[in-house]
């Protein structure tokens, strides 16, 4: 008689899917009913979770919120680019949790939590919108040595009220460069999500073994740092927003940053070329007018 995956104890299958990814995890729960069961048990995504994220667990009433399944189908993929153009009637966040990890080469390096309360004030909202995990001030010691351009970032933030996460990092580094006076490393990570950049600056030195900086900020086109509010609605469509992953998706992530800076570039020339005409033309303007003040005069 053959023997079927059903014939298989449950404890000993359970112990099996613990040990997948979440990828093959949900898809070994299309198989059978069976493993639709057991693939189902929150325990095994919570450990998943945990795996993925160290820092969920210096949050632990915050994963609470939400059902880890939920929020590994939330925060493992990346959320869709033009996911804001299509969600605006959304309420927006109260508070705010960012759980940030830090690895390099698969070993985590920096993990933290921060809440960030009083999203509704008239303050938050239209103040430029920043979340620090590591103060400049209170470098974050790790384990020397490593290379900045290895060091992979995962920023994950929660509506604990919602119930709802996504990732804004692009998992590896999109773009590194030096600081002008400390010479420490600038390692960025980032996400274009409706037309805005979400960028994670990783400052860090390999020789002296530490993170000075780890900071989330939220820039449109034009230049600015967008406002509470604007990176709220944001955040709260690419929550609710269908998500996209894989390489593929990866490479499609970087691409987006490196034409967001393109464009940023541009935009800038363009208007300091804009500024450079209107100068000529105001210096133009007054040589005229003083020049015909002379001939008035003079021809008097």
């Amino acid at each position: 008689m053959a023997t079927t995956i059903e014939d298989v104890h449950a404890d000993v299958l359970a112990s099996a899917l613990r040990r997948l990814d979440g990828r093959s995890l949900a898809a070994a729960s299309c198989a059978t009913a069976g493993l639709r069961a057991l693939a189902a048990d929150p325990d095994t995504w919570r450990a998943l979770c945990l795996a993925q994220w160290p820092s969920l667990a210096l949050a632990a009433h915050h994963l609470s919120a939400i059902p880890p399944r939920r929020l590994f189908a939330d925060a493992s993929p990346f959320p869709y680019a033009d996911a804001a153009a299509q969600l605006t009637t959304l309420l927006l966040p109260e508070n705010l949790v960012s759980a940030v990890d830090v690895s390099y080469r698969g070993t985590p390096l920096l993990s933290r939590v921060v809440e960030t309360p009083g999203c509704s004030t008239p303050w938050f909202r239209g103040s430029p919108f920043r979340v620090e995990a590591v103060d400049c001030k209170k470098p974050a010691p790790v384990a020397p040595p490593f290379s900045p351009a290895e060091l992979e970032l995962s920023w994950l933030v929660v509506d604990p009220a919602r119930g709802r996460a996504v990732n804004v990092s692009s998992g590896r580094a999109a773009a590194v460069g030096r600081h002008w006076y400390t010479g420490e490393a600038l390692v960025r990570f980032a996400v274009v999500l409706g037309g805005c950049n979400f960028e994670t600056t990783v400052a860090c030195s390999e020789e002296a073994g530490h993170v000075s900086e780890v900071s989330l900020a939220v820039e449109d086109a034009d230049g600015p740092a967008l406002s509470g509010e604007g990176a709220l609605r944001l955040l709260a469509a690419a929550m609710e927003g269908e998500r996209r992953g894989g390489e593929r998706e990866r490479g499609e992530v970087k691409a987006r940053y490196e034409a967001f800076v393109k464009s940023k570039k541009w935009r800038k020339e363009s208007k300091a070329r804009r500024e450079a005409v209107i100068d000529l033309c105001c210096s133009a303007a007054s040589a005229v007018a003083v020049l015909a003040f002379i001939a008035s005069v003079v021809l008097r």
